[in-house]
């Protein structure tokens, strides 16, 4: 049976869900990295950097991250302060800054992403692979469809 409409009761109740979800599955991450030093901005941040197959420019961090342009400069300058990234100007076109891990940055996403499989894990770990599955599929499709309206 489909939701025909979204304002119904499950309808809502899958909003909440998702939102709260995504929000908690964050601050739970961000609480298992504060003996880090690094908050949720500087952590998915590095992560973005890390697992993009080529260096990445200041804007689509920011969109990625989901912050404005001038927070993301600010977050990059206290990173590269903390000798974690550097930035460099794109050969193409010299306006653009790329943003590249430092080894301490990589060091660093390391410990992120271990703490953030342990998260995983202990929260993943007894839900049947089906179930999972499905569930990954319906997000996939929700935010290819907003994407597509954004």
């Amino acid at each position: 049976m489909m939701c025909d409409q979204p304002d119904s009761p499950v309808g809502e109740r899958f909003s909440a869900a998702v939102h709260g979800t995504a929000r908690g599955w964050r601050l739970l991450i961000d609480k298992q990295l504060k003996h880090l030093g690094i908050g949720q901005a500087g952590w998915m941040t590095i992560a973005m950097v890390a697992k993009s197959t080529e260096p990445m420019s200041q804007r689509a961090l920011a969109d990625l991250v989901g912050v404005e342009g001038p927070s993301m400069v600010s977050m990059l300058d206290r990173l590269e302060r903390e000798g974690l990234v550097t930035r460099a100007p794109c050969a193409s076109d010299r306006r653009v800054k790329l943003v590249h891990l430092t080894d301490a940055g990589t060091t660093l996403y390391q410990q992120v992403k271990e703490q953030a499989n342990t998260v995983r894990t202990s929260l993943l770990g007894d839900i049947a692979p089906a179930q999972l599955k499905a569930a990954t599929e319906l997000l996939e499709l929700l935010r290819t469809r907003i994407e597509e309206q954004l």
